[in-house]
């Protein structure tokens, strides 16, 4: 049974534990913790999937190739603005790679299915510390790049899961 916070966005230091979710604020994606394919697989993976649809078809996955093995997993934003996925002994299975860093970060899921970061002071793209648009999975969504971005050295591509059981 998922819990849903019915909130988009989660301040420094708060936390959403497996069976918790974000919704986008215009309710059309979802993002927490999931087991993928038929749903006998015991292994959990953060990602982000489209919420009203009846197969809730997952596009970005966070821990592609390192699954937690139980539902203990804690999503967290750092007082730096770092996201981190722990597992049951606090180690850290995924972080959000930032080289900048703000004192009063928010991550905030947004309709169109980007999981961003920000200094807390507005929602354009200049201010986005992180965004999950900048390391797609298998699904390219309206306003996602591809291709090679010649300034940063970012290059989006897509990826294809192993198995419908297996997103590494």
């Amino acid at each position: 049974m998922r819990y849903v916070l019915h909130v988009d966005t989660i301040g420094a230091n708060q936390t959403i534990r497996d069976g918790e979710t974000l919704v986008s604020a215009g309710g059309s994606f979802e993002l927490g913790f999931f087991s993928p394919g038929s749903g006998r697989s015991r292994k959990r993976y953060l990602g982000i999937w489209y919420k009203d649809t009846a197969t809730g078809t997952v596009v970005w996955v966070a821990n592609r190739d390192f699954p937690l093995n139980d539902t203990s997993g804690l999503l967290k934003l750092t007082d730096q603005g770092i996201l981190v996925l722990l597992n049951s002994t606090e180690g850290v299975v995924w972080s959000s790679n930032s080289s900048r860093f703000t004192n009063s970060p928010l991550a905030q899921l947004l309709e169109s299915g980007n999981l961003v970061v920000n200094d807390g002071n507005g929602n354009n793209m200049e201010s986005f510390l992180w965004q999950s648009f900048d390391y797609p999975s298998d699904t390219l969504l309206e306003g996602m790049k591809f291709g090679m971005n010649m300034m940063t050295g970012l290059d989006w591509y897509l990826s294809s899961w192993k198995s419908s059981d297996d997103p590494a």
